[in-house]
C-alpha cells in the first residue's frame, strides 16, 4: 500500500530515499503505541490522589489540582503545538515532543515539594501531546482507500492508553510507590522518540506558513467546511457524555452497595478497553462508504447503553454490559467522527485535529462537572436520565446534518455527507 500522498490521493516517494512509502501492520502498530503511551501520561495521577497528597503533606482536594493543571496543560499544548504538524517535519517533531515530556515525567518522579510537582505535571500535559500529532499522521500516510483503518487503528491506541493508564497506575503505585510510574513513564517515552525517530518515513517539504496564519486558519477551516462544524458538534457531544459518565461511575462504585476502593475502581477502566479494541474495525465502515448510516447506529447504541446503565442499580452485570456497550459506542463515534473530518481537512489535518481536541476538552470539563452536580442531585438516576435525553440530542443533531451534499470534495465519495 503506498501512502505518502499529494492532495490528489496519488502516491508519491520519499524525497531522501526516492522510493515510495509504505505504511507496514508494524509501523502502524508502533504510531498507536506511541499515541496511547503519551495520551496515557495525562491520567497517570488520578487513581493516586491520596497517595500523593500523603507524602507531600497536602489535602486531597488540592492533590486534585493536579489533574486540573495536567488537563489545562494539555489543551494549551494542543492549541499552540498540534497545528505544527501540518508545516514541520514530524520524523523530527514527534519524537522532541515524546523526549521532553520525558524530562517532564522525570521532574515529576523527583518532586520533592507539591508545588514542584504541580509545576512539573503542568509542563507535561503541555508536552505530552505527540498522540495528537501522530493521529492526523496516520491520515496523511494512509491512501484514501485504507484511511480510515489507519486512523481507526491509532485512535483506538490512543483510547487504550487512556483506560489502561489509570487501572496500571493503581496496581503499580499500590506496589512500588506513585513515583515508579512517572519513572517508568519517562524511561517509555525515551525508548519510543528513538524508535521513531529512526522508523518514521521522511514526508515530503511543506509550504512555509507564518505561525499566526497557522493558527487562524484553524477558524476559517471551521467556517468554511459544513462537514467540519456537524463532526465537531456530534464529537463535543459525545464526549462530554463519555466524561459525565465515566466521572459518575467513579462516584456509584465507592458508594453503597459496593463501596469499592480506588485500585478497584480503576479495573473497571479494562472493560471500557474492550470497547475500544471492539471499535477498532470501525474505520473501515468508512472505507467502504457506510460512515453516515454508521454514526446513526453509534448514537442509538449511545441511547441504548445509558437506558441499560438506568436499570443497574444493584446488578453488577448490567453495569458491566452498559460499560462495555457505552464504549464501543463513543469509542467508534470518536474514529468516525476524526476520519471524516481528516478526508476533507486535506493538509490541514493537524489543525482540524487541534480543532476537534480542543472543542472535546471543553466539553468533558462541562460533562465531568455536570456529574458532579447531578450525583449530588438525584444520584445515578439524575446520571443516566440525562445521559438518554443528550443521547437523544446527539442522535438528533446527526439526522439534522446527515442531509447535504454527497460528495467530498476532492477526495471522491465515502458514503453520504455532511458536506
Amino acid at each position: 500500500m503506498t501512502v505518502d500522498e499529494d492532495q490528489s490521493g496519488a502516491a508519491t516517494t520519499d524525497p531522501v530515499a526516492g522510493r515510495p512509502v509504505v505504511l507496514t501492520r508494524g509501523l502502524l502498530l508502533l504510531l498507536a503505541i506511541a499515541g496511547g503511551a503519551a495520551v496515557g501520561n495525562l491520567y497517570w495521577a488520578q487513581p493516586l490522589l491520596d497517595l500523593i497528597a500523603g507524602e507531600l503533606h497536602v489535602s486531597t482536594g488540592a492533590a486534585g489540582s493536579l489533574v486540573t493543571a495536567t488537563q489545562l496543560g494539555y489543551a494549551l499544548g494542543v492549541l499552540l503545538i498540534v497545528p505544527l504538524g501540518d508545516i514541520l517535519n514530524r520524523r523530527r517533531l514527534i519524537p522532541t515532543m515524546l523526549l521532553l515530556s520525558a524530562v517532564a515525567l522525570a521532574a515529576c518522579a523527583v518532586a520533592p515539594t507539591f508545588a514542584t510537582l504541580l509545576g512539573a505535571i503542568a509542563i507535561l500535559g503541555v508536552t505530552t501531546v505527540s498522540g495528537q500529532i501522530i493521529i492526523p499522521l496516520a491520515g496523511d500516510l494512509a491512501a484514501d482507500a485504507q484511511r480510515g483503518r489507519a486512523v481507526g487503528t491509532v485512535t483506538s491506541g490512543v483510547l487504550s492508553g487512556i483506560l489502561v493508564s489509570r487501572s496500571v497506575s493503581g496496581l503499580v503505585a499500590g506496589a512500588a510507590g506513585w513515583r515508579v510510574i512517572y519513572a517508568a513513564a519517562a524511561v517509555l517515552a525515551v525508548v519510543l522518540a528513538i524508535v521513531l525517530g529512526t522508523r518514521l518515513p521522511t514526508m515530503p517539504a511543506r509550504p512555509h506558513v507564518r505561525y499566526a496564519t497557522l493558527l487562524a486558519s484553524i477558524g476559517r477551516a471551521i467556517a468554511h467546511q459544513r462537514t467540519i462544524r456537524w463532526s465537531l458538534v456530534l464529537g463535543a457531544i459525545q464526549f462530554g457524555l463519555f466524561t459525565m459518565f465515566w466521572t459518575a461511575l467513579t462516584f456509584y462504585l465507592a458508594a453503597a452497595p459496593y463501596h469499592y476502593p480506588v485500585t478497584e475502581i480503576g479495573l473497571f477502566g479494562l472493560f471500557g478497553l474492550a470497547g475500544a479494541l471492539a471499535a477498532q474495525r470501525t474505520g473501515r465502515l468508512h472505507d467502504r462508504g457506510w460512515s453516515l448510516p454508521a454514526t446513526g447506529g453509534g448514537w442509538a447504541l449511545v441511547l441504548a447503553a445509558f437506558v441499560l446503565a438506568s436499570f443497574a442499580r444493584t446488578s453488577l452485570a448490567l453495569l458491566i454490559g452498559a460499560i462495555v456497550l457505552l464504549d464501543v459506542a463513543i469509542q467508534s463515534l470518536n474514529i468516525l467522527n476524526a476520519t471524516r473530518l481528516f478526508a476533507v481537512a486535506g493538509d490541514a489535518r493537524s489543525r482540524v485535529n487541534t480543532a476537534m481536541v480542543v472543542s472535546n476538552f471543553i466539553t468533558g470539563a462541562v460533562g465531568s462537572a455536570a456529574a458532579g452536580l447531578l450525583w449530588s442531585a438525584g444520584g445515578w438516576s439524575a446520571v443516566t436520565s440525562t445521559g438518554m435525553i443528550v443521547a437523544a440530542v446527539g442522535f438528533g443533531v446527526w439526522l439534522l446534518g446527515r442531509r447535504g451534499p454527497l460528495v467530498l470534495a476532492g477526495h471522491g465519495s465515502v458514503g453520504r455527507t455532511a458536506e
